[in-house]
């Protein structure tokens, strides 16, 4: 099985195992360019962030087209959101894929994260074994996620 992030920030993502194949695989089918997809998941009642639980996982379409930068295209993101707010979730995260970098965030994806309170979860193709790794982004600052696979 891929590497997945030592403990540092709370929450944890959670991810099913069948969740983490959905990811990874979407990840390796975009190859050679960066793959992206939103998660969706509860959040925290008054508070900003999620509870770390994905309750699904959405491959999206790359709308750059790039092998160094995505966009989420927003025709899938308005799907993935009407979904998720339709089982009373939110839109809790984004994943996407380095393609031959080590799972941490660019600048750009720092540039780049519109919300404070999302996971922001990376896979490296760059390795023969994929490696994922989660990171909450707030004002310029990273902080690494334990990402914790569940059963079911």
């Amino acid at each position: 099985m891929s590497s997945v992030a030592p403990e540092s920030a709370s929450p944890n993502l959670r991810l099913t195992h069948a969740q983490y194949e959905t990811v990874v695989s979407h990840c390796f089918d975009g190859f050679p360019d960066e793959a992206c997809g939103l998660l969706a998941g509860p959040l925290v009642p008054g508070a900003v962030a999620g509870t770390g639980e994905v309750t699904a996982a959405y491959p999206c379409l790359n709308a750059d087209k790039s092998a160094r930068t995505y966009t989420v295209d927003s025709r899938d993101y308005l799907r993935a959101v009407r979904d998720a707010e339709s089982r009373g979730d939110e839109i809790i995260g984004v994943w996407h894929s380095h393609t031959h970098t080590d799972a941490y965030p660019s600048p750009t994806d720092v540039r780049q994260a519109v919300d404070p309170a999302w996971l922001y979860v990376i896979v490296s193709l760059r390795d023969q074994e994929p490696v994922l790794r989660a990171y909450r982004i707030r004002n310029g600052e990273i902080a690494e996620v334990a990402v914790a696979l569940q059963r079911g």
